[in-house]
């Protein structure tokens, strides 16, 4: 089991790692740390100020670096749980692509405080309550933007090193990037490799995020900080992208046998992948590959999306009733 904290990597490399196992994964990130000869850069917070300050007293723990000492923060991505705790590194330089930028001045927290609190009856609104309630609090966070549009290859200096910029978007996101440590053959990847966590298409088109993953293979790469999951190496690449090119391959069957989107999603059997957090997901990703195929817009309604996911999140917590026969409120979310 991943457990909150530092983890150190060696040669002034660092990661934070929260526990992927709580219910489905959804909202626990992970963030790295780059340091050398006093000058640090960070890669993402996390999806509120209150896991973002503990994690921040952890790295200061861990290196002697306080907030304040870290001169750069770079976000991988525009999502909640890579850059809500943007505030507290709002002395920093903050880098990010543009897409990112302007996917994050879209949608500010108080988006989603108000889907909780306006949230539905039903398996809707459960599954609302499970991703964006307790223990997130998004209440009070104000958005702190880039300060700074990156570049494919770009380079960052932290003390003697050379951190690179490597464009991956769109993919998971418009705007995804990674940040590689050549020297140290480290990668920080934000969420372009999840791990025992479901990959999940907000963007694509899938063969982009494919192409990603191939990238990071051919590099001179021992050590991969995953968005979502344990540090791996190219191993854990390899399971993602087994995850993507099963989605593709079975939802093309489908499409190709004149199955209807809501049918594929329904008729595709997870396998291996059935036990990953947030296995729902296989909702949009199915809907993101039918807009493709269809050639149409994919639907950019998020809260559209919850509502294709929301049955299936149920179903597996419902699933999951035999094995916590003992707990008052088991893994379903209903007390027994």
């Amino acid at each position: 089991m991943v457990k909150d904290g530092v983890v150190d990597l060696g040669n002034g490399a660092f990661c934070y790692l929260q526990d992927t196992n709580r219910g489905t994964g959804w909202g626990w990130s992970n963030s790295g740390l780059i340091v050398d000869s006093g000058e640090a850069v960070m890669i993402d917070t996390l999806r509120d100020e209150a896991l973002t300050g503990a994690m921040l007293d952890a790295y200061r723990d861990a290196t002697g670096l306080k907030a304040r000492d870290i001169g750069t923060l770079v976000n991988t991505h525009a999502d909640g749980d890579h850059t809500y705790g943007n505030r507290l590194m709002r002395h920093a330089r903050i880098m990010a692509s543009k897409e990112c930028a302007e996917l994050m001045a879209g949608r500010p927290p108080s988006v989603f405080q108000e889907w909780f609190d306006t949230r539905p009856e039903g398996e809707v609104g459960d599954f609302i309550f499970r991703l964006y309630g307790p223990p997130f609090n998004f209440i009070g966070i104000e958005p702190t933007m880039p300060s700074e549009y990156v570049k494919d290859q770009q380079e960052i200096r932290v003390g003697n090193k050379t951190a690179r910029i490597l464009m991956a978007g769109p993919a998971h996101t418009p705007g995804d990037i990674m940040v590689y440590v050549p020297e140290d053959r480290i990668i920080f990847t934000g969420d372009i490799v999840f791990l025992n966590n479901t990959p999940i298409l907000w963007s694509g088109p899938s063969g982009n995020w494919i192409r990603a993953l191939d990238e990071i293979l051919a590099l001179d790469v021992d050590i991969v900080v995953p968005g979502h999951g344990p540090v791996t190496d190219k191993d854990g690449v390899r399971k993602t992208r087994e995850y993507l090119v099963f989605v593709e391959e079975e939802t093309l069957e489908r499409f190709d046998a004149g199955l209807s989107m809501e049918d594929a999603i329904q008729d595709i059997a997870l396998g291996q992948f059935e036990d990953w957090g947030g296995a729902e997901r296989i909702a949009v990703n199915v809907e993101r590959i039918y807009a493709r195929l269809r050639g149409v817009q994919p639907t950019r309604d998020l809260r559209s999306l919850l509502t294709l996911m929301a049955p299936l999140a149920q179903r597996a917590y419902r699933k999951k009733c035999a094995a916590t026969p003992d707990k008052d409120v088991c893994a379903c979310g209903e007390q027994h």
